[in-house]
């Protein structure tokens, strides 16, 4: 009448009893040295602490987050100065994010100013977003490719100011 299950019993299920097994492969697995690693991700920023103070200048293909001080110039790919920190010297990178004070010019291709950012400098950029709250006191010059360097574009006459605009916003 009743019969005990086999449900949780080692060894071949009844279903699979009337299966024929399939041969064992009898080709071996080829050898190799070569292990697949993990894939690469973004790289981490470099983060500089609320606590650390860097009198020099700062070089890097990668990005940056300065929460602390930086007495001298940054260059990076993306820089993302913190609600902390403060910058005293010139900032080039391909993306900027200023949440904090920086002293000094800013040169990028994006350019965004947060609520909470101080900025006493002028700006050149490609594309700039200044948020409601942010303080900005200097220049903001827009050209296609400012993160060079150097003598004003060809054309413009020598001695004049260039195309600037002064804004000052603060709330």
């Amino acid at each position: 009448m009743f019969s005990k299950s086999r449900i949780n019993e080692p060894g071949p299920k009844t279903a699979d009893a009337d299966k024929p097994k399939a041969p064992e492969a009898a080709t071996p697995k080829p050898q190799s040295d070569f292990t697949p690693s993990a894939p690469k991700g973004k790289a981490q920023a470099s983060i500089l602490s609320s606590d650390l103070t860097v009198v020099g200048n700062l070089r890097t293909t990668g990005d940056i987050q300065v929460e602390g001080t930086v007495e001298g110039d940054i260059r990076a790919h993306l820089l993302t100065v913190g609600e902390s920190a403060t910058i005293r010297g010139e900032i080039v990178a391909d993306d900027i994010v200023v949440n904090g004070r920086v002293i000094g010019r800013v040169r990028g291709l994006k350019v965004r100013l947060t609520a909470t950012a101080r900025v006493e400098g002028d700006i050149i950029h490609k594309t700039i977003a200044i948020e409601s709250g942010a303080h900005f006191e200097g220049s903001v010059q827009r050209q296609d490719d400012p993160l060079q360097t150097g003598r004003p574009p060809v054309g413009a006459p020598v001695g004049a100011p260039a195309a600037a605009a002064r804004v000052e916003a603060s709330e």
